[in-house]
């Protein structure tokens, strides 16, 4: 794995972000913890596939109470999942994810990295999982963040067995088991050792667990009890973890607070195995360092001489300590080398880097010192110039000169030599927008298995690491230290107050096609609507690249004098040359001021999360399909969030969502089909009164089509008219041959008639949670199984009832239409086009 690094190197350590605010927290509870964790020399690196497969109590637990540099390696970013909250999918979902991972690491104390993998859904085995990652990538990766982050001991989620379930957890198992030696070995991964050094752990250890079906734990495994309560913070283990764990609102992971003790089981992969301590044999004190004990004992009588009702007391013991950590462990390397050998002097350069980190943060909080660096606008375009504002106040009679600030190549000296008790001091620097703020990881198309990512040291990172940042040049009690803020933008909400938000940098104008997908079933044109956002002032023209078999009028369209912030609509008429079945990529141009650029902008928005903004390319799929319609109201039922009604809109229906009351209180009978989106039995607790008004319209001649839902808190187990059951069945291969056993079926005959070529170009899975214990009442039409498995025909089943029909699917409709397969399509348009009796 090739490393290319520019000058951010030291950026890796700042993983850990803070949203609301980008000061670090300066209360005497945060300044008395890392006091304790300056003392402290361990790092324990906490590995799994997902967000939300971390023990956060554990986490918490090594963090705030052992005080150790504890991180969490989630190889993915949970891409492939279901979203609880709403309707976005694939990498958008794992943008959200990414954030909930750090808002619960904000809680439990831990740091966030990340691989290259990437998500790609359900994986039933290991050999599938690292067939699509690129296993030599990704461990290359996690030999990365090793190296970087320099465990003493690394903790798995799941084993190497299986036990996990899911393909991904094994797989991040069997990585991590591989990485341990690997990091060790100078001859794997040799072109990273020209910026770090080889690292062995002390030991791998399986977190052994007890959920579900599986119980992995036995008595004569080592275990901790870390259900102990701090009373520094006023919380237990417990508690932190379901305050950290609760973030995961996408995946629906609300836990409620646990008390008393709670044990935590490990069994040793690699390595020595703990007896009495999970760092056995690791000495986590200052005297690791050969030269360090005497910054050990200084420690220690700054941590006894701590006043709470005076802080600053200790800043200038601290300030003595920071130069002396400076001068035994961060110079004199060659003479460093001769006494202790290259290996230990990575490890002095380490610690170094972290104890130096903390050392600074604590001088600023205990010498009340507050400083931040804002945007005056919530974003610019890329060229033009940024207002910053650089802010700083102390609260302390701590002598603290703000002598410069910097923020990319801009420079600017500061008049002021020494900062007032209670006197805020502005700064106003301006830097040009250089660079768009896309998600590092989305820059480049990638494949199913990984992200495609240029500059590959950027590889671990959770966010962006060359975000613009100011770096404050101050002097505290007559010593330089230097700290850097990152530049957001902040704004006051009547309801919510002072909010912090990230700085975008954005193309000079976005260009966004109003659809993801335009099905076309004839040679009719249809309006292609293109929605323009300016960041800046320009004038130039938006267009629509050509596209073989296509006609697209007109050529171009321009426009002029657009003022940042103006918003307009242009549209072009789109029409297939033929009724020639084919699919292609419709791209939008812009030339703005000169200079072209084929983005859109989303905006996704949570009040638990960070707002975030990505410029995806300007792109929408052309789908030629051969597809006929049949009847056009259908009413929706919305369950966790999904893209059907956009997707049905597309090919000319009317679909009106469908409130409680009109479900229980109106006349039905008017709409064609309705359908109920997924995971609704799940979410929507009003369902269960709703049932019997949804199965008499079906008894009275509708068409009720429903489809997948989690077997685990349904509101209802009468899903249907008959009696069937949702499992965790599911087919995972897109490509899984599918079996018509019923070819006469009306679900595969009216309107379109459904052959092996509508299962062609399927994507991430054929479906989930199928059905068993099926009522002979309904008819199965088709069989399907991943290789290796017996056939199952729980994936669609249809019953007449009454004087109508009733459909449940577990296919993965939700991800097939927005994704525009032709085959899936058609089928839908089957489930919801009931033929009229004669």
């Amino acid at each position: 794995m090739k490393r290319i690094l520019p000058l951010l190197l030291f950026l890796f350590a700042a993983a850990k972000t803070l949203f609301a605010q980008t000061a670090p927290p300066a209360d005497l509870a945060t300044i008395r913890q890392n006091l304790k964790k300056l003392d402290v020399l361990g790092s324990v690196l906490y590995i799994a596939a997902h967000p939300d497969d971390e023990n956060t109590r554990l986490l918490a637990y090594l963090a705030q109470e052992k005080h150790y540099r504890t991180g969490y390696l989630s190889l993915t970013r949970g891409d492939g999942g279901q979203n609880l909250i709403g309707k976005e999918q694939s990498e958008l979902l794992g943008l959200i994810r990414t954030q909930e991972l750090l808002a619960a690491r904000r809680v439990d104390g831990a740091e966030q990295f990340f691989s290259r993998a990437n998500d790609f859904g359900f994986s039933k085995n290991p050999e599938e999982t690292l067939k699509f990652w690129d296993k030599d990538k990704v461990l290359g990766d996690m030999v990365w963040v090793i190296r970087k982050f320099r465990p003493d001991v690394m903790i798995c989620r799941f084993p190497t067995t299986g036990e996990g379930g899911h393909g991904n957890h094994t797989a991040s198992a069997i990585l991590a088991q591989e990485a341990f030696s690997a990091a060790a070995d100078p001859k794997r991964y040799p072109e990273q050792l020209q910026y770090v050094k080889v690292w062995q752990a002390k030991r791998l250890l399986w977190n052994t667990f007890n959920f579900g079906s599986v119980n992995a734990i036995s008595a004569d495994q080592f275990k901790l009890n870390i259900g102990t309560y701090n009373p520094t913070l006023g919380k237990g283990y417990g508690e932190i973890a379901a305050e950290s764990r609760s973030n995961h609102k996408s995946q629906g992971f609300g836990s409620a607070r646990q008390r008393g003790d709670a044990f935590e089981y490990f069994k040793t992969i690699l390595g020595e195995a703990p007896k009495t301590d999970l760092m056995d044999g690791v000495n986590t004190t200052w005297s690791r360092i050969p030269v360090g004990a005497a910054i050990g004992t200084q420690v220690a009588a700054i941590t006894k001489a701590f006043n709470s009702d005076a802080p600053e007391a200790s800043v200038p013991a601290l300030v003595d300590l920071l130069g002396k950590v400076d001068q035994t462990i961060g110079t004199d390397k060659a003479m460093q080398t001769v006494r202790v050998g290259e290996v230990a002097v990575a490890d002095y350069d380490y610690w170094h880097q972290q104890k130096t980190k903390e050392l600074k943060d604590l001088i600023a909080a205990c010498a009340g010192l507050w400083f931040e660096a804002y945007a005056d606008q919530p974003s610019y375009a890329v060229g033009n110039s940024m207002n910053i504002k650089a802010q700083a106040i102390k609260f302390a009679n701590i002598p603290v000169a703000l002598n410069s600030i910097d923020i990319g190549s801009e420079k600017q000296d500061i008049a002021t030599s020494s900062l007032q008790i209670g006197q805020l001091q502005t700064n106003n620097i301006t830097i040009p927008a250089q660079k768009v703020s896309n998600p590092y990881w989305l820059e480049a198309p990638h494949g199913i298995g990984s992200y495609s990512i240029a500059d590959e040291f950027k590889i671990g990172n959770p966010e962006n690491p060359d975000a613009p940042a100011v770096i404050y040049h101050f002097k505290i009690n007559g010593i330089a230290i230097n700290y850097t803020r990152n530049v957001v933008f902040k704004y006051v909400d009547p309801a919510r107050g002072e909010i912090y938000q990230p700085l975008v940098i954005a193309p000079a104008v976005t260009a966004n096609i109003a659809e993801k997908t335009y099905v076309y079933n004839s040679t009719e044109p249809q309006t292609v609507q293109v929605k323009l956002k300016s960041y800046t002032n320009a004038s130039g023209s938006i267009s629509l690249k050509p596209v073989s078999g296509w006609k697209i009028s007109p050529e171009k369209i321009d426009f002029s004098d657009k003022q940042k912030g103006d918003e307009w609509i242009v549209n072009f008429s789109v029409s297939p040359v033929d009724n020639k079945s084919n699919t292609n990529v419709l791209e939008a141009v812009v030339t703005a001021n000169g200079e072209q650029s084929s983005l859109g902008v989303l905006n996704i928005k949570y009040e638990h999360i960070p707002n975030i903004t990505l410029f995806p390319p300007a792109q929408a799929k052309l789908v030629n399909i051969d597809l006929k319609t049949a009847g056009k109201k259908i009413g929706y039922i919305q369950g966790a969030g999904d893209l059907i009604p956009e997707s049905l809109r597309e090919v000319g229906y009317d679909v009106h969502p469908l409130s409680e009351n009109e479900i229980i209180n109106t006349d039905l009978s008017g709409y064609d089909a309705i359908i109920v989106g997924v995971r609704a039995y799940n979410v929507n607790e009003r369902l269960a009164y709703e049932q019997p008004k949804l199965l008499d319209y079906v008894k009275n001649g509708g068409n009720l089509v429903v489809q997948y839902n989690n077997p685990s808190g349904l509101v209802t187990q009468q899903l249907g008219p008959y009696p069937f059951r949702p499992v965790n069945e599911r087919v995972t291969d897109e490509t899984a041959a599918v079996k018509i056993t019923d070819a006469q079926n009306p679900l595969l005959n009216y309107p379109n008639k459904i052959t092996q070529d509508d299962f062609k170009g399927w994507v991430q899975e054929r479906g989930l949670y199928f059905v068993t214990g099926i009522e002979p009442k309904y008819s199965t039409p088709l069989e399907m199984n991943d290789p290796g498995e017996s056939a199952k025909n729980g994936s669609l089943i249809v019953a007449d009832y009454g004087k109508g029909r009733y459909v449940y699917t577990s296919l993965a409709f939700f991800r097939q239409l927005p994704a525009g397969v032709p085959g899936a399509y058609r089928l839908f348009i089957n489930l919801i086009s009931k033929p009229k009796k004669q």
